[in-house]
């Protein structure tokens, strides 16, 4: 194994971020590590040789493109990046104000896409890399009452991924989606998900699956991070990459579950909806 690959992990100051930063500098690697604050990494992370702590807008592409041009001075290159920057926001699509959505947006989605214009040209000119773009089983299956945006946003994020892959496999470069179930990180806490400021009182359930998650849930997640990130390093040092890695029991459960669904759906329906075509003359 290639110990010196240098890997660049957005939002890496805590969460499956931090587990995984500290994975691959314990094994070797060549870690370059962002969060908006550069105390806060070196707080959780420490001093280390390999290890360059930058702090960067995600969502300013002339701070990401920075960030790359750091890592390509120090390390000469980087082979795998990690685009896992992101928060979580609760809320019905009625009561999110479209400043509350975009927001998320900026940063689930078009931080990632900063980071994959930034590092592509030099992945193209080495003729290799790995970009793992972090989703959720929630950008799989939107079957989550109260979180409609931030499912939309992780939508996106296996749209273009899957995009990527098929852009990026001529020259060389794996892309990987990650949907992780609930991992026992951060995530569920006041700093890492958002709530609605202007709350409807009829949206009931809504309140109480955003209550589950803040109360229940948070502190329970069945997932390690570390064994979430120790996947993570395996698959990017495998021959071949999938296009979708979904960690967690509970992922594939709900993935599963998804796709019975809409097999049931196209099943119902098939022989109407295939039915709009022109009709063939008969010669």
């Amino acid at each position: 194994m290639n110990t010196q690959k240098t890997w660049f992990v957005t939002g890496a100051s805590k969460g499956l971020g931090l587990s995984l930063v500290k994975q691959l500098l314990q094994k070797g690697y060549n870690v370059a590590a962002t969060s908006r604050n550069q105390a806060d990494l070196l707080a959780a992370v420490g001093e280390h040789e390999s290890f360059l702590p930058l702090a960067v807008n995600i969502k300013a592409e002339d701070s990401v493109t920075d960030a790359i041009n750091q890592t390509l001075i120090k390390f000469g290159k980087i082979d795998v990046v990690v685009n896992n920057a992101g928060y979580g926001l609760t809320g019905s699509l009625e009561e999110l104000s479209d400043a509350e959505a975009r927001e998320n947006f900026d940063v689930n989605v078009f931080g990632s896409l900063n980071v994959i214009r930034g590092v592509m040209p030099h992945l193209r000119a080495q003729q290799s890399g790995h970009i793992f773009n972090i989703s959720s089983i929630g950008g799989f299956t939107g079957n989550f009452p109260g979180f409609g945006i931030y499912c939309a946003t992780k939508f996106a994020v296996q749209g273009f991924t899957e995009s990527l892959a098929a852009e990026a496999k001529s020259f060389g470069i794996k892309a990987t989606i990650v949907s992780p179930g609930y991992f026992r990180t951060n995530f569920l806490m006041p700093d890492s998900l958002s709530t609605p400021k202007n709350e409807i009182a009829e949206y009931k359930e809504v309140r109480e699956v955003q209550a589950a998650h803040q109360n229940d849930i948070n502190g329970n997640q069945a997932g390690d991070p570390e064994k979430a990130a120790e996947v993570m390093i395996k698959v990017a040092e495998a021959p071949e990459a999938p296009v979708h890695l979904f960690l967690g029991a509970d992922a594939y459960a709900l993935a599963d579950q998804k796709i019975e669904y809409v097999k049931a759906d196209m099943n119902t329906w098939r022989e109407l909806a295939t039915s709009t075509g022109f009709e063939t003359a008969n010669v």
